[in-house]
């Protein structure tokens, strides 16, 4: 038998029953994400990195990370600061400690700027090998970082390293962001590589030639389709790149692709990271950002103007039924850029008592709720004596995600 018609017997097993005419196909998810319209505001979370520490093996920390990270995808968060507390358990280096070495570049979200590229920044640990023992705050931040990241970037972003040697069992968050080479979208992610493209190639993609700019040469991006993507601006290797396809020409199926037809390099316009968000409407994933301090989350931001609206967890907090707007009456009023702060196993008393910029405020230690707008609980009545960051986490966002929606739609 030719190997042909055994590949498409193959494909045509995998592919499962057909069903049954007039019955609905319930085997593939259909709750794909659809953009309303460009979206200006902004959902922000912040978590100790200690939570990291009451985890016993690097199988529960993994698991953890990866509970975090599926809430923040499902609830449509578009930042996560992890914050140190002062209660991370830090231990001496031990043999796993030494078990891959990483380069420079580890992966973790860096700065972004007005062209849509996101730089690694060198970053402390990128040599030291695993550090969910001695910094939880690193490590919870990689695997975040790495899980935001569509798959098909991750290999030329996130190099060989011992937090990552069980990524294979981490859930797939499967976001807006995580496009297939089938799917069409006006927006996609893409990493700089390095110029191998040929010159005849390169000569048919140039720009128009203008004076004293004859050098210039368009920097190639890997975007996980079969044809490369050129940028008519210079972007150093293996950067992250956010990619616009002028007057919506959106790149052609992959199926589509034959590299005996000729197809030509696709042209693509670097854009901020903001920008799916702000003039698609798209959730675009989270940024990942480190915070030395509980008031470092505030003082850091990088919004213009902060965050207009902060929400601080605790089972000594006002019952979230009760909230209201002062002037409306309302659930929520409209904000431009929302916080919501879990504690760690302490709280955020500890997280007060651990911070020396907020004592030399002279603030009380058993008064964290004059940083926020509202010091609220979002489970009151709990049937368990401890309700962990996570499960804390994924019961915010369920109660809130009304309120933030029905506060941006009046």
């Amino acid at each position: 038998m030719a190997p042909e018609s055994k590949k498409r017997k193959r494909s045509q097993s995998q592919a499962g029953p057909t069903p049954a005419v007039g019955k609905m196909d319930t085997s593939k998810p259909t709750a794909i994400f659809q953009p309303q319209g460009g979206r200006p505001w902004t959902v922000s979370v912040a978590l100790p990195g200690s939570i990291i520490s009451n985890a016993q093996t690097h199988d529960l920390k993994s698991s953890l990370a990866g509970q975090i990270a599926r809430a923040l995808a499902v609830y449509c968060v578009d930042e996560v600061v992890i914050f140190d507390d002062g209660q991370g358990r830090s231990k001496p280096h031990g043999r796993r400690d030494v078990q891959a070495k990483a380069s420079s570049t580890n992966g973790t979200t860096g700065t972004t700027g007005t062209t849509g590229t996101t730089a690694a920044p060198h970053h402390a640990h990128a040599n030291s090998g695993y550090t969910g023992e001695t910094d939880p705050g690193h490590f919870l931040t990689h695997l975040l970082s790495y899980l935001e990241t569509p798959p098909y970037l991750r290999k030329h972003l996130f190099p060989i390293h011992a937090n990552l040697r069980t990524a294979g069992t981490l859930p797939s968050l499967d976001m807006p962001h995580h496009l297939r080479p089938d799917e069409r979208c006006a927006y996609r992610e893409g990493v700089t590589v390095d110029d191998d493209l040929p010159v005849a190639s390169r000569r048919a993609t140039d720009a128009p030639k203008r004076k004293k700019k004859k050098n210039v040469h368009p920097t190639i991006v890997d975007a996980g389709l079969r044809q490369k993507i050129l940028v008519h601006v210079p972007i150093p290797p293996r950067t992250r790149v956010t990619l616009r396809f002028p007057g919506h020409a959106l790149p052609p199926s992959s199926a589509s692709f034959s590299p005996a037809s000729g197809d030509a390099p696709l042209v693509a316009e670097a854009v901020s990271p903001d920008a799916p968000r702000q003039e698609g409407g798209y959730y675009w994933g989270y940024s990942v950002r480190r915070a030395s301090s509980l008031s470092a989350v505030f003082t850091e931001c990088g919004f213009d103007g902060g965050y207009d609206l902060s929400f601080g967890t605790s089972e000594r907090g006002q019952p979230l039924d009760l909230l209201r707007a002062p002037a409306t009456g309302a659930d929520l009023p409209p904000f431009s850029h929302m916080l919501i702060v879990i504690g760690g196993v302490a709280g955020l008393e500890a997280a007060l008592e651990a911070d020396d910029d907020l004592q030399a405020l002279a603030l009380p230690l058993s008064s964290p709720e004059r940083l926020f707008d509202h010091w609220v609980n979002v489970c009151p009545g709990q049937g368990s004596r401890t309700i962990r960051a996570e499960e804390a986490l994924w019961i915010a966002l369920a109660t809130l995600r009304r309120l933030v929606v029905a506060a941006h739609a009046r």
